[in-house]
């Protein structure tokens, strides 16, 4: 009988100390910090001019090193990185995996490197389809900051699944693991990412991400290299250095030649919601800028055409189906594009009246008037000419800093958002 109480407390505990470590694990929570978009690089086919053929990558690798260079939104106490063969059609070995700090170029900031496991192995096997998180390293990542993920293929890929325009450098090696190497001992380069769908952190638990789904204009084309200059990077900016948003991440999830109902340049964005938007970790706001592709497709070929109301309705599905995941939506108006080579006055009817709606409906969480910030006012079908490179689609940098200066940041402080599903 005096056993009892010791063993009441035995029990009491044995239930206790798991909530407590459980509670102490809850003060981190993992986010995306940086993420990509993916789809599957083809080899250029045989008749291809030569210079195509020669692409670095198209075809795969084998027994070489990838050093691929990323910049963070938000920073944190560790990190993992998230693998995906989403578009493979056979496994693909990896054999080594590193991050660190980037210093400049490939060069990596000493004391900073990290190697990576996978299930406590140095390597994984990245199936088809399949989405792999490396195990978690202890790296003070400060927000903004640039960083490299090294990955060593030691059999034949065969072609790889890529975000293509990257807009950052990636390193390619000659035969050999190069994942530690300093300085790394580059053959070729390219600008974009292979199998590297995303970076997480581990940051406190009022961290929150803006997820941004598009088509070039997300993504970032014309933009400078290296400067981190798409609309996405320049809002992470913004939010970075404001007390009230800096622990709000944004990834950039932007495909160049997307449309929103079918399939073109990756898949369309109403088939790669789940993959791309509602499956990162920490996801509370999407902004959402599409529909110019569906717009000039119809130009160049007439059974392709859309209508407004079959815009629309694609919009409401985005809207719907991310609303059910606790996700506020923030519609983004399409900018000019008068003198672009898809342009039409069919198209940009729809356009007006898909911008309409976004603007006038209420469907929309918020709304963020890209068009506004960057037409032209003597002609509003145009860029502005100060922001337009001269293919009358795609702003220039500048025209990208005005998308990003048009977002109210309010819109991510006014209310809070329903928490973030666990995943």
């Amino acid at each position: 009988m005096k056993r009892r109480p010791v063993l009441s407390l035995l029990l009491v505990l044995s239930f206790c100390l798991p909530l407590a470590f459980s509670q102490q694990a809850g003060d981190l929570r993992w986010v995306t910090t940086w993420a990509t978009a993916q789809l599957l690089v083809r080899p250029a086919a045989p008749a291809a001019p030569q210079s195509a053929r020669k692409s670095p990558g198209a075809s795969g690798f084998r027994n070489q090193t990838l050093r691929m260079v990323l910049r963070t939104s938000v920073g944190g106490e560790r990190i993992r990185i998230r693998l995906a063969n989403a578009f493979g059609g056979s496994p693909v070995i990896l054999g080594g995996a590193r991050v660190a700090l980037r210093a400049q170029g490939s060069q990596i900031v000493p004391g900073s490197d990290r190697p990576l496991t996978f299930n406590g192995n140095p390597g994984c096997t990245l199936g088809p389809g399949v989405v792999l998180l490396s195990d978690p390293v202890a790296l003070k990542v400060p927000p903004l900051t640039h960083l490299t993920v090294s990955l060593f293929f030691p059999e034949e890929t065969g072609p790889p699944t890529v975000h293509a325009t990257g807009l950052h450098t990636t390193y390619i090696s000659k035969e050999g693991d190069f994942t530690a190497a300093d300085p790394f001992p580059e053959e070729s380069t390219t600008l974009s990412y292979y199998w590297l769908a995303g970076v997480e952190v581990a940051a406190s638990p009022d961290t929150s991400l803006v997820v941004a789904l598009g088509d070039s204009i997300t993504d970032g084309a014309v933009s400078t290299p290296n400067t981190d200059r798409t609309w996405p990077a320049l809002l992470a900016a913004r939010l970075a250095s404001t007390k009230q948003t800096s622990r709000i991440a944004v990834a950039n999830l932007g495909i160049g030649g997307n449309r929103v109902l079918r399939d073109g340049t990756g898949a369309s964005a109403l088939a790669r919601l789940d993959r791309d938007v509602l499956s990162q970790p920490g996801v509370r706001w999407l902004m959402f800028l599409e529909g110019i592709n569906d717009i000039g497709a119809g130009a160049r070929s007439p059974a392709q055409a859309v209508t407004a109301e079959e815009l629309i309705a694609g919009h409401k599905q985005i809207i719907e189906r991310a609303r059910a995941m606790g996700i506020k939506v923030i519609g983004c108006t399409l900018t000019p594009y008068e003198g672009a080579g898809y342009y039409s006055e069919q198209g940009e009817a729809v356009r007006q009246a898909l911008n309409q709606w976004i603007r006038t409906s209420g469907a929309y969480d918020a709304v963020v008037d890209f068009d506004a910030a960057t037409r032209d006012p003597q002609n509003p079908r145009r860029f502005r000419a100060d922001y337009d490179p001269g293919d009358h689609l795609h702003p220039n940098d500048k025209g990208y800093q005005a998308m990003a200066d048009a977002v109210d940041l309010k819109i991510f402080t006014a209310a809070p958002p329903a928490p973030p599903r666990k995943r």
